[in-house]
């Protein structure tokens, strides 16, 4: 049964294409294939990866070791004990975040996941766990696109995703603008552990998948409450990270 479905997929691929061509995700110019940026998106792309602070990912100008940490983290360690991102925050990677968020476009999600499956050490027993969202934004939005994010690492990676492995209980106004104890003080008691997942919780490894960090409060406050659940190790991976100096 598999042949004839992929026989008539392929045969169907060039009314597809031209009908809808497959497009850039960052500007929408029509490229070869799917999940593909142009060459003007892809030169805007920063990469990120070593050599970095082993705990928050931030860009070291060269190498000072596997186990080295920034400042930032030395001075101030985050509840996570792992992040990692695919890009720099800049011009391209937030338009792709806002078609995912608001745009319409949960395929986008797909294609955010490619690049950073990368970054995926997930040994063995992993679950990937979205950041959540508050209920009413999700009535509102339809979707929460860090568990659409997370769906799809799962489903390429051949790992669980616990898309409800936390609840988002208290209404958080956007942090955007807000110094760094302002942000810590308005996700403070925002999150919780499902309850009937408390239990799947225990000597796990855990790993958040959110779009885009930014201070590092939300996936904070996430990476406490699963540290108190008694979760063995948290990471979080996110499609972008801000690094100030990058955006284009």
């Amino acid at each position: 049964m598999a042949e004839p479905l992929a026989l008539a997929r392929a045969a169907l691929r060039p009314v597809l294409d031209f009908a809808l061509p497959p497009r850039c995700p960052g500007c929408g110019a029509v490229t070869g294939e799917p999940h593909r940026f142009c060459l003007r998106c892809w030169s805007l792309l920063v990469f990120l990866g070593a050599p970095c602070c082993a705990r928050c990912a931030l860009p070291f100008d060269f190498a000072q070791g596997a186990d080295a940490v920034c400042a930032g983290c030395l001075a101030a360690p985050p509840s996570f004990d792992r992040l990692r991102a695919a890009v720099a925050y800049g011009e391209i990677p937030r338009k792709v975040a806002l078609k995912l968020k608001y745009g319409g476009r949960p395929g986008v999600a797909e294609t955010i996941a490619r690049f950073m499956e990368r970054h995926l050490d997930a040994p063995a027993g992993t679950i990937l766990a979205p950041v959540p969202l508050h209920r009413w934004r999700i009535w509102k939005r339809g979707y929460n696109q860090a568990a659409l994010i997370a769906s799809a690492l799962a489903r390429r990676a051949g790992l669980e995703a616990r898309l409800d492995l936390l609840e988002r209980v208290k209404a958080t106004p956007p942090l955007k603008g807000m110094g760094p104890k302002e942000r810590r003080d308005a996700v403070r008691g925002a999150f919780r552990v499902a309850p009937r997942h408390k239990g799947n919780v225990r000597g796990r490894r855990i790993i958040l998948i959110d779009d885009v960090y930014t201070s590092g409060a939300t996936v904070n406050g996430c990476a406490r409450i699963l540290k108190r659940a008694g979760a063995a190790e948290i990471g979080v991976l996110t499609w972008a990270r801000v690094v100030r100096g990058a955006e284009h």
